[in-house]
């Protein structure tokens, strides 16, 4: 199977190449990614625990899923593909801001990327992908927040960058 490529940008967002998905971690290089934020009708956030054996950040807590545009794929179609994919669902969403991060992991890969923020609504439970998901749970916003603050280690770091300074996209 030919690894996943993921699309290199500057930070207008302007693309500038491809690169297989790991060299760009390997090599820190900015690239498009995106982050779904599923709610329901009680204003719970649908989080997902990552799978055992996922390559960086393994059972940790993060949004509903997230992952990277595909070459030719917009940020929704890309965030409605890997919401069917991990989730087992698809539901309509609308992309509220996007934002650059870095964060270093201690297996030597680098997460670098213009990461866009989508929100959807769903009200049933999802139908996990075991390869990629372990777990799932519901939990309200300031739950979330307070449980961050208390145990920051069981969160994605890009969950807590976009949990830190993007809340008000997500709280409305």
């Amino acid at each position: 199977m030919k690894e996943e490529q993921v699309i290199l940008v500057n930070e207008k967002d302007e693309q500038i190449g491809l690169m297989p998905k790991m060299e760009a971690h390997e090599k820190a290089i900015l690239h498009r990614a995106f982050s779904v934020f599923i709610f329901n009708d009680r204003n719970e956030l649908l989080l997902q625990q990552r799978a055992s054996d996922k390559y960086h950040s393994p059972l940790l807590w993060t949004n509903t899923c997230c992952s990277h545009q595909r070459n030719g794929e917009t940020n929704i179609e890309a965030g409605k593909r890997r919401l069917q994919e991990e989730m087992g669902f698809e539901c309509k969403l609308t992309e509220k801001t996007s934002f650059i991060y870095k964060a270093p992991f201690d297996n030597g890969l680098t997460e670098h990327e213009l990461d866009h923020i989508m929100v959807g609504f769903y009200n049933k439970n999802p139908i996990i992908n075991r390869e990629e998901v372990e777990d799932f749970k519901w939990m309200l916003l300031e739950d979330v927040k307070k449980d961050i603050a208390q145990q920051p280690g069981l969160y994605t770091e890009w969950f807590k960058i976009i949990f830190a300074k993007y809340y008000s996209f997500l709280n409305t």
